[in-house]
């Protein structure tokens, strides 16, 4: 499990930065289009929009698996011992639950609904199915940081302070 983070993180990076880098020339050619031609490409806006849709998603996976969500700090710098280890169990496990439940399964049927339907984008001609199809491979990464992170809090070793029977500390 300790390869399938940097693997995961490696994968997400230089996706996002792909995208990133797309999104950044796309939109560059929709301002010289519009200012040097005087002719707007007809594409640029929903391509950006799409793009940021998956950099976005994407994006808060990796957040996810850097430990950078809000809910990480907030609630487990209160706390020590077996109570944060407590909580750190808790906030992961919902996190697992969310991404599978919402992303993976609500983001899943959704990518199949609109498939089965043929809906189109206006501009790229390109089925909504795969736009949405973000949301189930965002939850996906979501679920895998969580099962990893919540294996490593399982395998820690608890230190005397951090007796998950002694709830005092």
């Amino acid at each position: 499990m300790k390869s399938l983070r940097p693997a995961l993180d490696r994968l997400l990076a230089f996706t996002i930065g792909l995208l990133l880098a797309v999104m950044v020339g796309n939109v560059l050619w929709q301002v010289f289009t519009r200012f040097a031609l005087s002719r707007p490409s007809s594409f640029t806006e929903e391509a950006a929009r799409f793009l940021m849709i998956w950099v976005g998603l994407l994006g808060a996976a990796y957040a996810a698996g850097q430990k950078a969500h809000l809910a990480f700090d907030l609630l487990t710098t209160r706390f020590e011992g077996a109570r944060k280890r407590m909580s750190e169990l808790f906030i992961h496990t919902t996190i697992l639950f969310f991404a599978l439940a919402v992303l993976v399964g609500g983001g899943g049927r959704l990518v199949w609904i609109q498939l089965s339907l043929g809906q189109q984008s206006a501009a790229l001609q390109l089925k909504l199915g795969y736009v949405y199809l973000a949301l189930p491979v965002a939850g996906v990464f979501i679920a895998l940081y969580s099962v990893i992170t919540l294996l490593e809090l399982i395998r820690r070793q608890p230190g005397p302070a951090q007796n998950l029977t002694d709830l005092n500390t």
